[in-house]
């Protein structure tokens, strides 16, 4: 990623709460997970605004939106070959976790906020650009981003593999429940996304499903 950050610092920010719960509740990455997420928004928000004078906040907000979401997030991790690297219980690891959406994106979040910890705003706002830079080369994701389920059923269909369908599960307790939607096409599952309501996982799952298929149609 270019840029080097105190060891013991990194490997928090790769540590998933599944390793630090079987291995005796070690520290593990959710709360740089969040000051990452707060960074990473900051700088994405500031660039858009400086290199975009004739967008409005609409569009912009849009734009944003798309580039800090949990899809272009993994994508990121997969270019740089995240995955790999992060401490994940045995559970998560026999259900590929190192591939799964939501956790290479909050991984990716919790490297921001680490190397914003250790070499200040300026490090960290460098490298939210240099891993999101890739993503703006690609024109068609800002309106995919905004209305995936709606993206991906033009699409799908453009193909020839028919209306998309999701199968939605959901676990934890009822105040704090988290959504996990699988993308059916011709019943065969081909991605999936997880969220805090059944309409952000599906659109999360959507999203992921877009990006594969856009990806196979050029």
């Amino acid at each position: 990623m270019g840029v080097e950050i105190d060891p013991a610092l990194c490997e928090l920010a790769l540590t998933h709460r599944s390793f630090a719960y079987e291995n005796g509740g070690l520290a593990h990455n959710e709360r740089l997970e969040f000051l990452g997420d707060s960074i990473l928004g900051q700088a994405v928000t500031v660039m858009l605004y400086r290199e975009n004078p004739n967008l409005d906040e609409g569009e912009l907000a849009k734009r944003r939106a798309s580039l800090v979401s949990s899809v272009a997030l993994a994508e990121v991790a997969r270019s740089i070959g995240l995955g790999a690297h992060i401490r994940l219980g045995e559970g998560e690891e026999q259900t590929g976790g190192r591939d799964k959406l939501s956790i290479l994106a909050d991984t990716v979040e919790a490297v921001i906020g680490a190397t914003y910890l250790d070499r200040g705003g300026d490090e960290a706002t460098a490298l939210v650009l240099r891993l999101i830079r890739p993503l703006l080369e690609d024109p068609d994701r800002f309106g995919a981003a905004m209305d995936p389920k709606t993206s991906l059923q033009e699409l799908s269909s453009r193909l020839g593999r028919g209306l998309p369908s999701y199968q939605v599960s959901d676990s934890g307790p009822d105040h704090s429940k988290r959504f996990h939607a699988t993308v059916v096409l011709a019943g065969e599952p081909v991605a999936s996304g997880d969220g805090s309501s059944k309409k952000h996982a599906e659109m999360a799952a959507a999203l992921e499903a877009w990006t594969q298929l856009q990806s196979t149609a050029k």
